[in-house]
């Protein structure tokens, strides 16, 4: 980290002096930057000529003596909060009374960094995002000590090396940590409580959602370690049990198992698990569907496109291989499912979408519990079905409605029957979290999306999708979530629940 950092500055046009513990840990930082700036060469990047700049440029040392004439110094070791109180010490000593000190810490306070030194109000967070040369995003990072010219000096020259920098106050985790670990940890716990299947849950963030990875296959490349260590560091801040570590991270990081760099975590990454054969293409079902509105709508749609016959209540439903209940609110649903159980043929799936909650309700209202299963679209014009069996949910209903909902292009995950299913039990929460930190003033909505495009690749920012999903739909969820849970932090947070009432989005 610390090489891709004096890499971004020095392509920046910056004299750089680079401070390693030791000859061997100078060594390979420097060939951190030859490697990297190497690749750039051979991609047609930069010039050999260019590279040669840039690398003349940083001069390296193994003397903190040597940055006593530096105007700015980025500290990157690891993050344990004694060795860079260590570090600070050392800096306070040696640097300039007018040097700017900055952390590059990912989830530690700066303000316990900064009590190290006799001028708390010349540091700042300066969080680059790995790998620093290519992620845009910079959160700045003022304490209550810090001096806004200081901050303003390092937002500054971070916006001229060409990232985005986003400037925050104090707390563990900032925007974009504070929010994806929380996520992350949700899930684990998900997988911990055979809610859903590791590989069901991944797929489900990535076709539902729309997120470059899942969360177990990006905590794998994370190290699972380092998830522990930013999850401690939250939690000792938030005291949110979203934020206390999950059992089962902690098990697999002291049993060793940390992701990629090791080989082994939530995946085998040694011995990965060959590709699923595709089944064989079945037939297009009839489809019947109960209710109107837009979700009624795209199932419909969806079916048509698919070669499926298609069925509504006024056409007669005796013919379905699958009956989708979509109705618009929950006791529609079950008045319309009750009425429709009567001239089934024996072995149709009746998949229920307007549960708030549970799907077993609506199975008990049918008459038929064991045709039953809980189906939900987190897009509708997604390709993405949920489907929770509910406990009376009879053995092989689920398969079959699986394999119907493969023939109408669906890719299918599994579940138990829980508010939320996947995506939306996964999704609220983080929503809620951003909206949270924005009622609080913490951050603005641009600096809230901002940090969770650039800083984690999501395609959207969380402020964006709540007003593009709907403020109604996501009080909605949460409201079901907490409910089921009794979990404080599942609440919707006031911010929501005022713009709901006054009909207006975030932004």
């Amino acid at each position: 980290m610390g090489a891709g950092i004096a890499e971004v500055l020095a392509r920046g046009g910056l004299a750089v002096v680079g401070i390693e513990i030791n000859a061997d840990a100078l060594a390979r930082g420097r060939g951190h930057l030859e490697s990297s700036t190497g690749r750039a060469v051979k991609r047609g990047r930069l010039t050999e000529d260019a590279q040669r700049e840039i690398l003349d440029r940083i001069a390296l040392s193994t003397d903190f003596a040597d940055l006593g004439d530096c105007d700015l110094v980025i500290e990157a070791v690891p993050e344990r909060l004694d060795l860079k109180r260590t570090v600070f010490a050392e800096l306070d000593r040696v640097c300039r009374a007018d040097a700017v000190l900055a952390t590059n810490t990912s989830s530690l306070s700066v303000t316990d960094i900064a009590v190290t030194t006799g001028r708390p109000d010349k540091i700042v967070g300066v969080h680059f995002f790995n790998p620093a040369p290519v992620m845009k995003l910079v959160e700045v990072i003022r304490t209550v000590r810090t001096e806004p010219q200081a901050a303003e000096r390092v937002a500054a020259l971070v916006q001229s090396l060409g990232k985005t920098p986003v400037s925050i106050g104090d707390r563990a985790g900032f925007v974009a940590n504070r929010l994806l670990f929380g996520y992350l940890n949700q899930a684990a716990g998900m997988l911990e409580s055979g809610h859903a299947t590791r590989d069901d849950i991944d797929t489900a963030m990535t076709a539902g959602a729309g997120l470059p990875m899942g969360p177990f296959t990006l905590m794998d490349l994370i190290g699972l370690d380092t998830c522990l260590e930013v999850l401690e560091a939250i939690y000792a801040e938030s005291r949110d049990r979203r934020h206390a570590p999950s059992p089962l991270l902690r098990e697999l990081v002291t049993a060793g198992l940390l992701g990629r760099k090791t080989g082994r975590g939530f995946y085998d990454h040694a011995n990965p698990a060959a590709p699923a054969a595709d089944a064989p293409a079945a037939a297009a079902p009839v489809v019947g569907v109960l209710g109107t509105g837009p979700l009624a709508d795209a199932v419909a749609a969806r079916a048509d496109r698919a070669g499926a016959q298609v069925r509504t209540s006024a056409d007669g439903l005796a013919d379905c291989d699958l009956v989708v209940e979509a109705a618009q609110d929950a006791e529609t649903g079950r008045a319309l499912l009750a009425e429709a159980t009567a001239n089934l043929k024996d072995g149709t799936v009746l998949a229920v979408t307007s549960a708030a909650g549970q799907a077993v309700e609506h199975a008990v209202a049918s008459g038929r519990p064991g045709d039953v299963v809980g189906l939900r679209l987190p897009e509708p014009d997604g390709d993405l079905a949920e489907i929770a069996a509910t406990v009376a949910t009879a053995p092989g209903t689920a398969d079959r409605a699986a394999a119907l909902l493969a023939a109408l292009g669906l890719t299918t995950v599994r579940c138990r029957d829980r508010a939320g299913f996947i995506v939306d039990a996964l999704r609220f929460p983080y929503l809620n979290d951003a909206a949270a930190m924005l009622g609080a003033g913490y951050a603005d909505p641009d600096a809230i999306d901002a940090a969770m495009t650039l800083g984690c690749g999501y395609p959207t920012g969380p402020i964006a999708d709540l007003d593009r999903l709907g403020l109604d739909r996501a009080v909605g969820a949460l409201r079901a979530l907490h409910a089921e849970t009794r979990e404080p932090a599942l609440a919707p947070t006031p911010l929501l629940v005022e713009h709901v009432t006054a009909g207006r989005p975030l932004r």
